[in-house]
């Protein structure tokens, strides 16, 4: 089996996606993705991958995963090199599954328990749909309605937004409000004002249903070390969950400070790239629950192995997700596999809205628990509507 071409696929409305098939002598084809800097990404997948991918056989997967991150530039990052060999990573799962008619799950070891709890990020419709991605910028609030404007919701109306979900079944929400006051002040300082605004929607959750509802707070590294520890005091008798990303996740020293000041765990983290710098991490004791986007950190390759490292230091593992409907997928493969996964990250606004208009199945999802995917390989392809878009760029190299 050989690989004979690598294609890649993107859309001017859905501008931060981008599908990478990977084309094979036997006419079977795997399907990857990522999420941010699509353009890049293309150039990366084709000036430089390429020709290192072209005749080769794609069931080495291991191996390719080494040639394509041992690259000068490729070195423990979520920058373009790790974003473009994680979608073509994914991709070479969902071959492997096919030739053996087995889902990604059962390739990665088998199912580790019958149905997942899944919490819901209370993203919007248009949220991160732009190329515009800084916090704030990246909410286009009214830019449409659909049925779960969860980021408006939570807030406007926290309460309502908690008792909407409790009824569908899901009992976690992750919520983002401190984000425009980061934003107001470069994450150097919180006024005693904008501290009560952003604590609003916590002290109306727990007003409405008390402690049925899981609350994450997601930080999105935003703020600096001394002001991430006030906003965690300030949080602490509402009882979240989790800290989400409070720093800059550059200084496990600083991280480890942070986590020492609180007794809410700490969640990190999305933007890490590889296994390494989760090692030094954990190593200090800075991190509580183990998250990794497959999209960015290095596929599903280094992302079991980011999972079974965080099983080594007795640490939960929490996959990320709020970028496209491949990279969805693709994580609730690898939580089913793993047996220390926690709970999975899901977006409603997503799973019931835009996803559905690329691809041809969305994962079953019922009384806040996700259901393991059928079919082989990933279980799941683009709807043959995109390749007729008028909007769509298709780049394609050839053996």
């Amino acid at each position: 089996m050989k690989i004979t071409s690598i294609e890649t696929l993107r859309t001017e409305e859905f501008s931060n996606v981008i599908w990478v098939r990977v084309h094979t002598d036997t006419g079977m084809i795997g399907l990857g993705e990522t999420f941010y800097g699509a353009g890049a990404v293309e150039a990366q997948i084709h000036d430089t991958f390429a020709g290192r991918l072209l005749g080769r056989n794609p069931l080495h997967i291991e191996a390719i995963h080494r040639d394509m991150l041992n690259l000068p530039m490729a070195q423990s990052s979520t920058g373009v090199e790790y974003r473009a060999a994680s979608a073509i990573d994914i991709a070479l799962w969902d071959l492997f599954g096919k030739v053996c008619n087995q889902p990604v799950h059962q390739m990665l070891g088998g199912l580790c328990r019958d149905k997942q709890r899944i919490y819901n990020t209370c993203a919007g419709t248009q949220y991160v749909r732009s190329t515009n991605i800084s916090p704030v910028a990246n909410w286009n609030l009214g830019a449409s309605k659909g049925p779960y404007e969860d980021l408006d919701g939570f807030m406007h109306h926290a309460d309502a937004l908690a008792e909407s979900l409790l009824e569908s079944g899901i009992s976690a929400m992750k919520i983002w409000p401190f984000d425009p006051a980061a934003q107001e002040n470069k994450g150097l300082y919180i006024t005693a004002a904008q501290m009560k605004r952003a604590i609003e929607p916590f002290e109306k959750i727990r007003k409405a249903v008390g402690d049925k509802m899981e609350i994450m707070v997601e930080l999105h590294s935003l703020w600096n070390l001394p002001t991430a520890k006030q906003i965690a005091r300030a949080l602490e008798p509402y009882k979240p969950t989790w800290y989400e990303d409070p720093i800059r996740m550059n200084s496990p020293q600083a991280l480890a400070e942070y986590a020492r000041s609180t007794d809410v765990w700490v969640c990190a983290s999305e933007t890490l790239g590889s296994r390494f710098p989760y090692k030094d991490m954990l190593d200090r004791d800075a991190m509580h629950v183990v998250m990794a986007d497959l999209c960015w950190t290095g596929g599903l390759t280094e992302g079991r192995k980011i999972a079974a490292m965080a099983e080594t230091y007795h640490r939960p593992f929490a996959p990320h997700d709020c970028i496209g409907p491949i990279g969805f997928i693709a994580a609730i493969h690898m939580s089913f596999s793993q047996p220390n996964t926690l709970i999975q990250e899901s977006v409603r606004a997503f799973y019931k809205g835009w996803y559905n208009e690329l691809v041809t199945t969305m994962p079953t999802i019922k009384d806040g628990f996700v259901y393991p995917m059928e079919g082989p390989g990933l279980g799941v392809d683009l709807l043959p509507a995109v390749f007729d878009r008028s909007d769509l760029t298709v780049r394609r190299s050839n053996a």
